[in-house]
């Protein structure tokens, strides 16, 4: 692992009341998801790329970005910085083809970048934060993994908390024996 880093948005009452548990009229306890998750979600994403940035980030990169936001004129665009030359894999919590999207636009990434969480979401629906850990599989099963590549995976959860992981290839990855993307696995 080369890196980690968690943003929790629980101090402020709209993010925390974003997702939780809650009982209805009857006392049967259930999940509470409000209009606001959506934009909670995007403000501790935002939050959470932008810590990791720095992280991450070749120095030029790095470099351009706090120029812009230095020189920026107030209705030019807001300069997104390149993650594509820090990660060669992105691996996103795959919760609906809409928050793919946007997260896909306000990133810049490539199609390329995104056909893992897509499939995942295509193949086993909204499963949460473990939907990373699908994309890695698939990664691994197209073999797409190289020795020294870098794959960033970030998830968010109730609360509103946003993680992301960085983990760096120590060796090529072959196709496993073992996959959740394997019919049959006997």
């Amino acid at each position: 692992m080369l890196q980690l880093v968690r943003t929790h948005k629980g101090m402020d009452n709209r993010s925390y009341k974003s997702i939780h548990q809650r009982e209805d009229s009857e006392g049967r306890k259930g999940l509470s998801v409000s209009k606001d998750v959506i934009e909670v979600g995007g403000h501790a994403l935002e939050a959470n790329i932008t810590t990791l940035g720095p992280l991450v980030l070749p120095v030029s990169e790095q470099f351009h970005f706090f120029t812009n936001l230095i020189f920026k004129k107030r209705k030019t665009k807001p300069y997104i910085p390149g993650y594509k030359l820090a990660f060669e894999h992105i691996c996103i919590l795959a919760t609906s083809k809409k928050v793919l999207d946007e997260i896909q636009k306000k990133l810049e990434l490539t199609e390329e970048y995104m056909e893992a969480s897509r499939k995942t979401l295509e193949r086993f629906g909204n499963t949460s934060s473990s939907s990373i850990w699908y994309e890695l599989a698939y990664l691994e099963l197209n073999s797409r993994v190289k020795r020294g590549d870098r794959v960033c995976q970030i998830a968010c959860g109730a609360g509103f908390m946003c993680n992301s992981l960085v983990w760096k290839a120590l060796r090529n990855v072959g196709r496993p024996k073992q996959s959740p993307w394997i019919e049959d696995q006997s």
